[in-house]
């Protein structure tokens, strides 16, 4: 692939493939997301999502293979320096510290990638501009009034939010989402959808959702995988009406 390629999308997969000893669990991986895109992982359980999101973030490394994010090749490049880039995630179970407020936990993300990141022993309000943003992203999705609360005390649904807003706050090129409804009920599901929808900063996003509805309702496109492989690839028209998807992901009903 020529660098010019790589520039021109946010992220670009070839022929990635990884292998635990004898088990093949992605094969032949490929697609790009362009800058600003909305990108769907689909596929049932065991298809490969969380390991190609690993892959990707560099949580572990590929077998053979490239990926390339903002024009970099990056297939050897330890997760904290994609980090740095811009690349930014999500876990199927929520990061946060407990311990500390909702406005705390923001901060903190927020200082990720700043000079002051090492002034461990301040105050949290000293850090007035940093609080004073924690705010704002609070109250974009409703919960300013929970600002103060201990994140443990909170429910679910406001914990999956926050995670995400903190993958938000750090301004990422490209955000990745493992799940962001899992386990949450309709109520809470439905707020943080709309969240996803709502997110007008352009950023590029990423995600894995077994949740149909979350998924029509947030992305522009679909990739779909099954036992390891990308066996369907396009916009959501094109994924509805794939007659091999829906037989062997939806039983037939898409």
């Amino acid at each position: 692939m020529t660098a010019a390629i790589a520039t021109e999308t946010c992220l670009t997969l070839r022929a990635v493939c990884k292998r635990f000893g004898s088990l093949s669990v992605l094969e032949d991986i490929g697609f790009s997301v362009e800058h600003g895109e909305r990108r769907g992982i689909i596929g049932p359980n065991g298809a490969g999502k969380s390991t190609l999101f690993n892959v990707i973030s560099g949580e572990i490394p590929l077998t053979s293979g490239t990926v390339h994010l903002l024009g970099r090749d990056v297939s050897n490049m330890p997760a904290h320096q994609r980090a740095r880039l811009g690349l930014s995630r999500t876990f199927q179970t929520t990061t946060l510290f407990p311990r500390l407020t909702a406005t705390e936990n923001l901060i903190l993300a927020l200082q990720a990638d700043s000079k002051d990141r090492f002034q461990c022993f301040r105050s949290h309000t000293s850090f007035r501009e940093r609080h004073d943003e924690a705010l704002q992203l609070l109250d974009r999705v409703g919960l300013k009034d929970r600002a103060e609360m201990v994140v443990d005390s909170l429910g679910y649904g406001e914990k999956r939010q926050i995670e995400i807003l903190m993958a938000i706050a750090r301004r990422p090129k490209l955000l990745l989402l493992d799940e962001p409804t899992a386990g949450l009920p309709q109520s809470d599901a439905s707020l943080v959808t709309e969240m996803l929808k709502q997110d007008k900063s352009g950023m590029t996003m990423v995600l894995i959702e077994h949740d149909m509805s979350v998924v029509f309702d947030v992305v522009d496109k679909l990739t779909v995988l099954h036992y390891g492989r990308v066996i369907a690839d396009g916009t959501l028209e094109q994924i509805r009406a794939d007659q091999n998807v829906q037989e062997i992901y939806l039983g037939g009903k898409l």
